[in-house]
């Protein structure tokens, strides 16, 4: 069964964080290399906890974001596309392993894997210079190019789905999704030569003003991205579940095609720390099923398997009481 497919029935639920489960471990991306149990763990924690989807551990595996990083030694010599490559085809495997594996036991539930690709550490629609509005850190083309570099290797390793998610900035995210037609027009299989990945969107608001840092409305957003005809459109992180539902009410009105949320765990306090446990999240976000919202829900920032263990047991517990609502498009 494909991603789209199973959408087609019921709710998929989506992991939580990486990170939060990695602090001071430092460059989460390396440890795909360096500590591959570590990641195994975390993607295994999330399918048992229920998630139907998990997410590569590859947010910021381009060379946009690791161009402030100093090479690891034993990849000096081979350069930074030798190196994202690797970051990346191990990424995907760790996880397609620990998916496929759980997908045999338990053959009524398959288990699928997206290709997460985040924003990069520069932006195309502002100015890094007060003094030059017209200044840009790279090129549309540059920009491009380094997500082309990804998304190629996702594909190629066999990924569900291709997920630029946390999107702030319109213009970049255009950027990745031309890479994408582009490693697509190429005509790359999937492994085993499945179908070509989807393609998933999610964007960032911030604030109260419902705006992406670039300063498009959802609504406007959706405008500018349904030209790529992309599986999902969604919101993740921003500030937490219960700030997030008059704008996700928006994008589901207004997007033509499935939705997904997965928001932070509330906001950071000032110990860095997010304060929404399982249940608090678990209750904020059922709001969004019973509305017929989403298609796929799942935590970011500050969640765990604990929060979606919550969520799984939610989703079924709504299943099982012959709720029935699903939003098709």
């Amino acid at each position: 069964m494909c991603l789209r497919e199973a959408l087609k029935n019921r709710i998929l639920l989506l992991d939580g964080a990486m990170g939060s489960l990695l602090s001071g471990k430092g460059l989460s991306d390396l440890l795909n290399l360096r500590e591959p149990e570590t990641i195994r763990s975390i993607h295994r924690a999330y399918l048992e906890a229920g998630a139907d989807i998990i997410t590569t551990n590859t947010f910021s595996s381009q060379r946009v974001s690791l161009a402030g990083e100093s090479l690891p030694e034993e990849y000096m010599t081979e350069g930074m596309a030798a190196f994202v490559e690797r970051l990346n085809r191990a990424g995907v495997r760790l996880a397609r392993e620990e998916a496929d594996r759980m997908t045999a036991l338990t053959p009524e539930q398959p288990r699928f894997v997206i290709g997460d690709v985040g924003p990069t550490t520069k932006l195309l629609s502002m100015s890094e210079s007060v003094d030059d509005p017209a200044a840009r850190a790279l090129t549309f083309d540059e920009m491009e190019q380094a997500y082309y570099e990804q998304m190629c290797v996702l594909a190629e390793e066999g990924v569900d789905a291709i997920l630029l998610e946390t999107i702030v900035d319109t213009l970049s995210a255009k950027a990745g999704i031309h890479a994408y037609m582009r490693v697509k027009g190429t005509r790359l299989s999937g492994r085993g030569g499945s179908s070509f990945p989807e393609l998933m969107l999610s964007l960032t608001v911030s604030g109260n003003s419902g705006r992406l840092l670039s300063g498009q409305t959802v609504e406007a957003f959706v405008n500018s991205v349904v030209f790529a005809h992309p599986l999902s459109i969604g919101i993740n992180c921003s500030f937490g579940a219960a700030g997030l539902a008059p704008y996700l009410r928006r994008l589901a009105e207004c997007a033509p095609c499935y939705v997904s949320c997965h928001p932070n765990a509330g906001l950071p306090n000032q110990f860095g720390e997010y304060d929404d446990t399982p249940q608090t999240m678990v209750w904020q976000v059922r709001k969004f099923v019973e509305a017929g919202w989403v298609n796929i829900i799942g935590g970011c920032c500050g969640t765990t398997p604990a929060h979606i263990a919550a969520m799984r047991e939610m989703l079924d517990k709504v299943v099982s009481g012959q709720w029935s609502v699903v939003r098709a498009k």
